[in-house]
């Protein structure tokens, strides 16, 4: 059972603009292309930045929803996603995938130095997509509200 009336409409959109505002930043970082990322290392850097802000706004997001509207409290970031998809508010499938950006996140915060360039642009030019896909289905689900 849910309790769509503890959810803050603005605490999302903010939360939300924040992505938006970063995926923003990234992908004009990836259009400039693999090389001139991987030689840049103030572009790794600002990369690096946004992509733990894209995934700390989601987690937010997450928590939030989990939280108020269904009294769960999620064992740690990545299970936040998984409550998400337990209750409905976003598929199974993406469920996964986000659980693996949240473990991103730990790397991103805890061991930055061992992280592979070349595998963070990979991230940033094909799994982003599940960001959007979140941001949709969240946006569904605000619609309820």
């Amino acid at each position: 059972m849910s309790d769509l009336t503890k959810i803050n409409p603005t605490l999302l959109v903010e939360r939300i603009s924040e992505i938006k505002q970063s995926l923003e930043q990234i992908e004009s970082i990836s259009d400039k292309g693999q090389e001139a990322f991987l030689e840049d290392l103030v572009l790794v850097d600002s990369v690096k930045y946004r992509l733990l802000v894209v995934i700390e706004a989601c987690i937010s997001i997450c928590s939030h929803i989990t939280t108020r509207a269904f009294n769960k409290a999620p064992e740690g970031y990545a299970d936040c996603f998984f409550v998400l998809g337990e209750v409905g508010v976003i598929h199974a499938d993406l469920a996964q995938r986000l659980s693996e950006m949240a473990r991103f996140r730990n790397m991103l915060v805890h061991i930055y130095r061992e992280i592979d360039d070349k595998r963070l642009y990979i991230i940033i030019t094909k799994d982003l997509d599940d960001v959007e896909l979140f941001l949709s289905e969240i946006g569904d689900f605000i619609g309820k509200i």
